[in-house]
């Protein structure tokens, strides 16, 4: 599996990392750093075209030149800027052309790209690296909820509770068959002690 899926609510961050990665690399007087401004720009569009669920993305070198508006050159240059610095990886692929009269016998298709993220770029974020941690109210009403189910098994009989607890299989039903056995046993010492 070449492409991976990818996270929307990553954009942010991933686009922050290489600008800040961009601003880091910049030596005084240049005009850009190990990326460039280009780069910056294809990266964007390349942003704009993956489809997230999968992390498809194979956009052809034609289509970035046109939606970025840059020579061929340029976009190339980037595209090579963005793999050799970690934020980008792609394999080159070929189509048969059926050729059998001496020609080729193969053409380049579009490349597949995946996105990823540098680790030096990853440090430059800081504390937004990693995702926030949740509001304590949400926590505090997520330990709240968890003790509510957990009295609510509590209180059910002893052979419902493993598939209450969400079991399945062999361990449920050998958990349901103790739980019986258990309340089998109570009843009988409840009605000795009565007798």
């Amino acid at each position: 599996m070449f492409w991976r899926p990818f996270n929307p609510k990553d954009i942010g961050r991933y686009l922050l990392a290489a600008e800040r990665f961009e601003r880091a690399g910049r030596q005084k007087g240049e005009r850009n750093g190990p990326l460039g401004a280009v780069a910056l720009e294809v990266l964007r569009e390349l942003v704009r075209l993956i489809d997230y669920r999968t992390g498809r993305l194979e956009p052809a070198l034609t289509t970035i030149m046109r939606r970025v508006k840059r020579s061929k050159d340029a976009v190339v240059r980037a595209l090579a800027n963005l793999r050799t610095h970690g934020f980008l990886d792609w394999l080159r692929r070929w189509e048969a052309t059926g050729d059998t009269q001496g020609g080729p016998p193969v053409k380049q298709a579009t490349n597949a790209y995946r996105l990823t993220m540098p680790p030096a770029a990853e440090k430059l974020l800081g504390h937004l690296a990693s995702p926030p941690p949740a509001p304590e109210d949400i926590e505090h009403a997520r330990a709240a909820r968890m003790v509510g189910v957990v009295a609510m098994v509590d209180g059910l009989p002893l052979d419902e509770q493993p598939a209450a607890a969400g079991l399945t299989g062999p361990l449920a039903a050998a958990l349901s068959r103790l739980g019986r056995g258990l309340m089998r046993k109570e009843c009988e010492s409840a009605e000795r002690s009565e007798s």
